[in-house]
């Protein structure tokens, strides 16, 4: 029974280090970009490979940004359909519908 009251807390945590573990990342995909461009440039000795890299991990972080929401969007669409939620919903519907009536 007591795992049932720790649930909560560390669910709060788990989300938290979930939305820090986004912002590091970011960082780390740009990062690891930049070494393969400069690795790229130390490689072939031109110059312009680096920004290769640059791009590259510029579009790790975009990816991981798109993964985060359709995680998101995952979990609040789970919420939407939970159905202690659904009755406020098809109130709000109704109320609706009585106004295009007048």
């Amino acid at each position: 029974m007591e795992n049932k009251q720790d649930d909560p807390k560390l669910k709060k945590v788990v989300d938290a280090a979930d939305g820090l573990s986004l912002g590091i990342s970011m960082v780390v995909a740009v990062l690891i970009g930049v070494a393969i461009g400069l690795g790229l440039k130390k490689l072939t000795g031109v110059s312009w490979t680096l920004w290769i890299g640059v791009f590259i991990g510029v579009g790790a972080a975009v990816l991981n940004v798109y993964k985060a929401y359709e995680k998101q969007k995952k979990s609040l669409d789970e919420l939407a359909s939970d159905p202690r939620y659904t009755h406020k919903r098809d109130l709000m519907r109704d109320d609706e519908d009585e106004d295009e009536k007048y």
